[in-house]
């Protein structure tokens, strides 16, 4: 059964990292909606991609990309930041000022050992080597990166979700277990945690379980058709399916 194709995904996504420092918005915006196309639930990529269309004066589907980030992870005190900031260009200010305000007590709520942008910044610094270390198929060294993010910002839930992939290549599928349930404990509604979930807990040959979790996405996105074909590797049906 087909798990992650992690290395994969992170060198599209780098591609459009790259992309976005030498400035060409429309060639990083064209790598993050292909990632998004096969990973709608990376909320990290719909944020960048709003960036994109903030930079390109696409202001309008910047905060539709900003939103979709946010509800796939609450916390993403970024999204905030940058919703905020595009609702100032538009002249919304008592919305922006709301989404700062938010993103400030996002900020702070994992606590003062450093100061709120510069937490955020480690975080973030940390995660993009695990992004790289997973490129080059270092998992255990991919593993440490984000641990050492998640040290800083424990609520940054796709940091979580990477740890995750991480984990499921070096073989240590119920330390795997473990952080999917807590992404999910603290948002339900992420999907692609998910659908992770459920080749974890296939993997651990606990495949009920599994199929009720890929059952669930199905359920919630049935324009997403990852769930029903995980649902076919092990002889079920997705809902509404023949």
């Amino acid at each position: 059964m087909t798990t992650f194709s992690v290395p994969n995904v992170q060198q599209r996504i780098a591609q459009g990292m790259i992309a976005w420092e030498a400035d060409d918005y429309d060639g990083a915006l064209e790598v993050f909606q292909e990632v998004l196309q096969d990973h709608p639930d990376f909320a990290d990529v719909h944020n960048r991609m709003g960036l994109c269309l903030a930079m390109l004066g696409r202001h309008v589907e910047a905060l539709a990309a900003f939103r979709e980030a946010i509800r796939l992870a609450p916390t993403y005190a970024e999204a905030h930041l940058n919703r905020g900031i595009v609702l100032t260009e538009l002249g919304r200010h008592e919305e922006a000022q709301a989404a700062f305000n938010e993103s400030s007590r996002l900020d702070t709520r994992d606590g003062t050992a450093f100061p709120s942008h510069v937490g955020n910044q480690i975080a973030v610094t940390h995660a993009k080597l695990g992004d790289l270390y997973l490129v080059a198929d270092r998992p255990a060294l991919a593993a440490e990166q984000y641990r050492a993010a998640l040290e800083v910002r424990p609520r940054f839930l796709d940091v979580r979700t990477k740890l995750a992939e991480a984990l499921m290549e070096m073989g240590e599928a119920e330390a795997a277990l473990g952080e999917l349930r807590s992404v999910l404990a603290a948002n339900p509604e992420f999907t692609g945690a998910r659908l992770r979930l459920g080749v974890v807990l296939h993997r651990l040959g606990q495949t009920e379980e599994a199929v009720e979790a890929w059952t669930r996405c199905a359920a919630e996105d049935p324009k997403d058709l990852r769930p029903a074909a995980y649902l076919v590797s092990v002889g079920a049906r997705a809902p509404g399916g023949i």
